[in-house]
């Protein structure tokens, strides 16, 4: 199972993000990801990153690592223009790019409607996911962030792997009988705990928020 974690990106500035892949690079992690929010959830008075610039500068930095948005929400910006966005990121890393996509859902909508930017139906943003995943799928990695029943039957239809947040290992292993699986989400209490249980569940991946113990994951890395 690869580790991966997301980076401090509601700043200010990359400083912070910057500084934390350098951290998780020399853990010898497998990869970093980045939020694809307009403000941190919850919060519109604070301030967040564009993923995929940040993204740019820290696989430049760190070639070893893997990168991508947890996830890229389609609708932000045209489909296109989000293809084209993992098409450039994949020239300045090859073969370390993950196409990571989803919907958004009722707790993102108003980080649309806030700049005026529509919030179609939910199968509406399905199409929009299955146009960008049709067009990235063979490229790079395809991730697709799953849970809703459509969505993972959709990803399974594109070949994708499913990406379920914050899910109980069970939930993790019964996706994985239908194919591959990652897992992203919060720290928990017993982290090394959970790594077992999610390895054990056959994820391909666990992506911990920025707030997790690098010793930790390194740890738990060396000792397997």
């Amino acid at each position: 199972m690869k580790i991966g974690v997301l980076l401090p990106t509601f700043r200010r500035g990359p400083a912070d993000a910057f500084d934390f892949a350098a951290r998780a690079a020399g853990a010898q992690l497998d990869g970093v990801f980045a939020y694809d929010h307009l403000w941190p959830m919850g919060s519109p008075e604070r301030p967040a990153l564009a993923p995929f610039a940040v993204l740019a500068a820290v696989a430049r930095r760190h070639r070893g690592l893997v990168v991508g948005p947890l996830v890229a929400r389609v609708g932000i910006v045209g489909t296109t223009h989000l293809v084209e966005q993992f098409t450039t990121l994949e020239l300045l890393a090859p073969g370390r790019v993950i196409a990571a996509l989803g919907t958004g859902d009722r707790l993102s909508a108003a980080e649309n409607l806030a700049y005026g930017v529509d919030y179609g139906s939910t199968s509406q943003r399905r199409r929009l996911l299955e146009a960008a995943g049709a067009s990235l799928i063979g490229r790079m990695p395809l991730w697709i962030g799953g849970g809703a029943h459509e969505t993972n039957v959709l990803a399974r239809s594109l070949g994708a792997t499913i990406n379920l947040w914050g899910a109980a290992p069970e939930i993790v292993g019964e996706a994985a009988l239908t194919g591959p699986v990652n897992w992203a989400g919060p720290v928990p209490d017993d982290l090394p705990g959970l790594l077992d249980a999610l390895r054990d569940a056959r994820a391909t991946w666990a992506v911990f928020t920025p707030d997790v113990d690098l010793t930790t994951l390194q740890q738990w890395r060396h000792s397997q």
